[in-house]
């Protein structure tokens, strides 16, 4: 066994691309060796921004002989089959079997292939792992460049290394040859290394002032960044991309501290360290721990050089210096600039602004949002919100997207505003809620929870919703280029944690009102609005047939066809999509949360639960329940009912069959009797104790749970459920369901039915797995 080395040198290699080529040479390699049988055990790969090195352990010296059949055409096929054939396989027929194959003599070709030496197989493979390579962005060069054939790398290829145990294997691209030397650090030591193999590759390299490894450089540039802040009395601003953007930048990083104009902490600290980040890919500092009631930005940073400077680093931190003041210098000005003109009046230009071709511009966006969130505030949908401010906050959310500081910085959008509004006098809530209504953008971030942010971010978020399913750009597969899934998902963090009671079903409703002004008749408009309202009270929101006789004004509506057939065609789709969409959302949501998808399901299959707060209080008592014992047995219980009832056929109907034998008043004065007798009106028969058991437990289970659901007990109503399990397991061991006599029969299946109907106020137990 023994060890493979292969180091493919360049220019400069993107540091966002590293990791990317990390993992395609090693699929690629592994392709190459499965394909030629080669057996591979660990394999290592490292990146630096001049090189890809690979390190392959226990490789074989020789591949296992393989022996390959391919199936020909049967002997009683026409000469021309059996002549492609050959050609094919590079055979005579002589030298093919015949073999009989379900009935048919047919031709097999057996290739014996002998073992190769995995030197050879190396030499073949570096070539075809060099042409192959997915670069997402790659280049000619040199003369060859002329041909659209010649070699393409992401930047010119220089070199490669490629030694099995310490023999050279010869391979040649695009006239680069492969050897054994290398380069070292491009400053300290800019000479040919000799390598001699992959034992010890990494410590001559780190000799010659490379460090091979980019987690090795990764872990250096964290660590020495920390202890260079700490050394200034600072504390670093930890940034995990930053530290491997640098590492994938230096071969020999060397962090050190800096300091700049302390004039410059006039601006947003997030607009210094994305200055920092994205122009320079400095750290930046706080002065103290938080803990300790510091944590304001530092008027330092730390840069990560790649040499290590004979001053000490002197000269590197006054250059990097110079330009960082730069940099910060044009984010003051557009800081300053923007501030002169107030939100209001930036808010103005975002009617030149397309949101999109169907849905107009952002000023159209702000006004449909701010109507929105005015309404979820007047309605108390955001308990404590004030509609005067949560209408101001929407109308100018978006103002500062017209900014020089989010035009040079779009990350910012949102963030400026806020800070804009506090510069400009606005009330603190209006300024929180426009910082604040994006979040959350993702998993893990915050989740606003003050009023006014909630009412606008809600509201921005229905909206861009509601406009896309409306319009019928819904989310496919993979492809989701308005990110309608993660503003889902956003809506229902928020909702959760705002605790927001209100119809989904509602919500969409009036957002598509806003919608369907440029397509519909006011007369239109009235029909949305009032059926808005009528969601909003529970009532009935799929019904076109509205009350007339409350309303009168709705008949002249109604009585237009093409309005009742723009409710239907339009409106009542989206409505019906976008539900179902938030149902998926939620469920991947809670799938993360350890939540089962079916309990999800349970509670969405009983219809007209589209209050997330109290659908997931429903679904977390439901979960607790199943899981226990009397849950697990009462789900058995459930479903062998239901399966009776199915197999069955089963249909409940008014009345039901009686013997005709029945004496009514026999012993009627017989105080002992009542019970019976109370049964036997009911039944027409006096039933089993398991069968009066069963009964006596729904008639005690049934309005506890009812109630206990109206009361949002959910806990409650499981437990009322829980009290059936016994019941109903005797029943099933005592009773027998498919009594001869019809009346018991008819009986016993609407006991179960009325059992299945019980379990059925709580959740659709069918949906459940298990």
């Amino acid at each position: 066994m023994t060890d493979f080395l292969l180091e493919l040198r360049c220019e400069e290699i993107p540091a966002r691309m590293q990791a990317g080529a990390r993992a395609d040479l090693e699929k690629l390699f592994r392709k190459e060796m499965g394909a030629a049988g080669v057996t591979l055990g660990q394999i290592t790969v490292w990146s630096t921004p001049r090189r890809l090195a690979l390190i392959a352990n226990t490789l074989p010296d020789v591949t296992e002989a393989v022996s390959e059949e391919t199936k020909g055409p049967a002997t009683s096929a026409p000469d021309q089959a059996l002549e492609g054939f050959l050609r094919k396989t590079g055979l005579t027929k002589d030298q093919l079997q015949v073999r009989d194959l379900k009935g048919k003599d047919t031709y097999f070709a057996v290739i014996e292939k002998p073992g190769r030496a995995v030197k050879d197989v190396l030499a073949e493979a570096v070539p075809a792992i060099v042409r192959a390579f997915p670069w997402p962005k790659s280049q000619r060069w040199g003369k060859a460049s002329i041909s659209t054939e010649s070699l393409r790398w992401v930047r010119p290829l220089s070199g490669i290394v490629a030694i099995l145990g310490e023999d050279l294997v010869e391979c040649e691209i695009g006239g680069i040859v492969s050897g054994c030397a290398t380069k070292g650090h491009r400053f300290h030591a800019p000479g040919d290394i000799t390598i001699g193999g992959a034992h010890d590759y990494a410590r001559k390299l780190s000799v010659c002032h490379v460090i091979v490894d980019h987690v090795e450089r990764q872990d250096l540039i964290r660590d020495e960044a920390r202890n260079a802040a700490a050394a200034a009395g600072l504390t670093l601003v930890e940034d995990e991309g930053l530290v491997i953007e640098n590492a994938g930048l230096t071969e020999w990083p060397v962090p050190l501290l800096g300091r700049f104009d302390e004039a410059f902490l006039d601006v947003p600290p997030e607009v210094i360290q994305l200055t920092a980040r994205v122009n320079q890919k400095y750290f930046v500092c706080e002065d103290g721990a938080k803990e300790t009631g510091g944590g304001k930005l530092a008027n330092a940073f730390v840069c990560t050089a790649n040499i290590d400077a004979v001053d000490g680093g002197e000269g590197i931190v006054a250059g990097n210096r110079k330009v960082l003041a730069a940099r910060l210098s044009d984010a003051r000005f557009f800081w300053e600039q923007d501030k002169k003109t107030a939100l209001s009046d930036h808010a103005k230009k975002l009617a030149r602004i397309t949101f999109h071709e169907k849905l107009g511009t952002v000023a159209d966006k702000v006004e449909r949002v701010a109507k929105l969130a005015e309404w979820l505030a007047s309605e108390g949908i955001v308990p404590n919100c004030d509609p005067a401010l949560a209408r101001q906050a929407a109308e100018l959310c978006k103002a500062d997207l017209v900014t020089e500081m989010v035009g040079e910085f779009p990350e910012l959008q949102g963030l400026m505003g806020g800070y804009y509004a506090r510069a400009e006098g606005l009330p603190d809530a209006v300024a929180d809620a426009i910082r604040d209504h994006y979040k959350p953008v993702g998993q893990g971030d915050d989740v606003p929870t003050a009023p006014v942010t909630v009412a606008v971010s809600l509201a921005d978020k229905l909206d861009t919703l509601v406009g896309f399913f409306f319009e019928d750009m819904l989310p496919t597969g993979s492809r989701d280029p308005f990110a309608l899934r993660r503003a889902a998902l956003s809506m229902i963090a928020q909702i959760q944690a705002a605790e927001i009671r209100a119809s989904l079903g509602s919500l969409v409703t009036l957002a598509i009102s806003r919608h369907a002004r440029k397509l519909g008749t006011e007369a239109a408009q009235n029909v949305l609005d009032y059926w808005a309202a009528r969601v909003a009270l529970n009532l009935p929101a799929d019904e076109i047939e509205f009350d007339r006789a409350k309303d009168s004004s709705l008949s002249t509506i109604l009585s237009d066809n093409a309005k009742q057939k723009f409710i239907l065609g339009r409106v009542r789709p989206t409505v019906a999509s976008l539900l179902d969409f938030f149902a998926d959302r939620l469920k991947v949501q809670q799938k993360e949360a350890g939540v089962r998808h079916d309990l999800i399901d349970a509670v969405f299959a009983l219809g007209g639960e589209d209050d997330l707060v109290r659908l997931l209080a429903r679904v977390h008592a439901l979960q607790a329940f199943v899981g226990s014992e009397d849950g697990t047995n009462l789900l058995a219980g459930y479903k062998r009912a239901a399966n009776i009832l199915r197999k069955e056929d089963w249909k409940a109907e008014a009345g039901h069959p009686l013997t005709g034998d029945e004496d009514p008043l026999e012993n009627v004065d017989d105080p002992d009797m009542q019970e019976v007798y109370a049964a036997r009106s009911a039944l027409g028969y006096e039933p089993e104790p398991a069968e009066k058991n069963l009964i006596d437990a729904l008639d005690a289970a049934e309005p506890q749970s009812t109630a206990a659901v109206a009361d949002e007990d959910f806990a409650g109503a499981m437990s009322a459920l829980a009290s059936l399990r016994a019941p109903i397991d005797g029943f099933f061991d005592q009773v027998t369901v498919n009594d001869t006599d019809a009346n018991k029969r008819y009986s016993r299946l609407a006991l179960l039915d009325r059992f299945r109907a019980a379990v059925h106020n709580v959740a659709d137990f069918s949906r459940i797995e298990g």
